[in-house]
This record gives C-alpha cells, structure tokens and sequence, in this order.
C-alpha cells in the first residue's frame, strides 16, 4: 500500500488571499440545531444531546436529514462512520444541492461491498442540472472502523473534496471555456441512507442482504464555515476586502504544491474511475474541462 512521504504535512495549507466577509461558524454543533430529520419513520436519530445522528435501512426504508440553513459558498466538514460488515447494495449519500430543473449539486456517496472488500467513493458536480461529471475512489483506510472527516471546500473559483483534510478531488471554475460552474444557487446540505442495490455494487450483481438489517452510519462534528443564504440575502460580503481574516480564508482557498503532490498521490493510487478518461462514453470528444490540466 502507498505511503505519504514524511515531508506531507497534516493540513491543507491556505491561501494568503482572503475576503472580508460575515462568517457563520459551526465548531463541533449540535446537530439538532443545525439539522432536521427528514424522512425514515423514525429510523433516523438524534443523540448524546446532539452530538450524535444515526440513519438506518431495513428492507421497508432508509432515512435522511437536510441542513436547516442554505449555503451559497462554503467549507463544510462532517465527520462520518459509514456501514460496517455486509454493506453491498446500500448507498450512503452526503451532498450540496439546490431545487429545480436546473439544480446545481456537489456529491459525495459512498458505495456499500461485501465484507472485507472497499468501499467506493462516487464524487460528482452538476451544474444547471447537468452532471455526468463522476470520479470515483477506494480509501486507504476502513471507513466503517471509525469516523473520518468529508469536507467540501465550495468558493467562487473551485470546488475541492477532501478526505481527513487530504484533497482527492478539484473541480475548478471554467466558465471562461464555457463550463457550467455552481456559484449562484444556494444549496443545503442533504445526506441519506437508502437501499440502491440495483446499481450500487458490482453495477447490480450484488444485491443487499437483509438478514444484516438494519444498516447504520453515523455522523457528528459537523462544522461549516460558509456564508448562510437567507430570504435572498448572503451572510457574507466581499465589499471590505481590508478587513479579512483567518476565519473566511476558505473563500479564495486554493491548493498549494504539496496539497497538489497529495491530490495526485490519492489520484495515482486510489482513483478507480475518472469521466474524463472515459472515451467510449464520450466519443464525440471528451467534455472542455478534461482538456485543461
């Protein structure tokens, strides 16, 4: 198994250029203040005074919760344990998204497997209800053994996910070719639980075993450092660049070089699929974006 060299540090570093702006802070929240339960008959759950939610399968229903606030640019970090043992047909989703036919959405699922095999990661952007933009990953560690952090970094320039604070994927702003980007919707924060086993394992062969029943992840440290979209107005504002602070470092945040060494290290090793290598799917020509390195 591939090893980060020593030199790596923890961290992402962060930009020098910064944005005034209003920030909503969230550091280790309670769910129950920033959540609402939205469907499961009770199978989602609330705990430990908030600092705790579960969502859980059976073969009647899955569960999920949305953000009460709305986000229009962000750094959103969650940290998730996701299904143990028997997982195949279960599909664990944690997303950005906003309504209507032309949705804009930032994705994270996690594609369940037989025990002791990985799971996938299924990351995707749309914009304008367009997606078909899919990368997808193994981890270099179980993910059902104990909580790790899934983070968004949503800003005008570039969307970055990141595992445990190591980037595996950039999506950057291209418009300037003509590529759709996601920066004048507002979004929330959606994650649910659900049975998809006609797809989500070994394209279907694998089907869910409900003798497992129920399934269960669990999340909690939610933080989010974005700015709130409320009754049409943003809680940021980029009118007062001299007052910036560390606090909104996040919206002009890029990947410095060893971040990039880190994202091209997780592409080498882990990457399993990449749309923009995909020239059967594409034979007309591979979408703008892929051409630009």
């Amino acid at each position: 198994m591939a090893s980060f060299p020593s030199t790596f540090p923890v961290m992402l570093m962060i930009s020098t250029l910064m944005l005034g702006s209003l920030i909503l802070s969230a550091f280790a929240s309670n769910l129950y203040q920033d959540f609402d339960i939205t469907w499961g008959d009770g199978r989602a759950k609330i705990l430990n005074s908030g600092e705790l939610l579960t969502l859980s399968l059976d073969k009647t229903s899955g569960s999920g919760f949305q953000s009460k606030n709305e986000y229009l640019f962000g750094k959103i970090d969650m940290q998730l344990k996701l299904v143990p043992g028997n997982s195949a047909g279960t599909v664990t989703a944690y997303y950005l998204s906003s309504k209507g036919s032309t949705w804009d959405e930032i994705d994270f699922e996690f594609l369940g497997n037989l025990s002791g095999d990985p799971y996938i990661i299924h990351t995707n952007v749309f914009s304008q209800g367009k997606g078909n933009k899919e990368q997808q990953f193994y981890l270099w560690f179980d993910p059902t053994a104990d909580f790790h952090t899934y983070s968004i970094l949503w800003n005008p320039q570039r969307i970055i996910f990141s595992v445990d604070g190591t980037p595996i994927r950039e999506f950057k702003n291209l418009e300037s070719i003509g590529v759709p980007f996601p920066k004048n919707q507002a979004m929330r924060i959606y994650s649910s639980l659900w049975n998809a086993d006609d797809w989500a394992t070994r394209g279907g062969l694998v089907k869910t075993d409900w003798t497992q029943a129920p399934f269960t992840a669990s999340y909690r440290n939610f933080n989010a450092n974005a700015c709130v979209w409320s009754s049409g107005v943003s809680s940021c504002s980029s009118s007062s660049p001299s007052s910036a602070s560390t606090s909104n470092a996040w919206l002009s945040q890029e990947l410095d070089s060893t971040s990039q060494d880190r994202l091209k290290w997780v592409q080498k090793n882990y990457m399993i699929y990449n749309y923009c290598t995909d020239t059967k799917r594409f034979p007309q020509g591979l979408p703008l974006e892929c051409t630009k390195s």
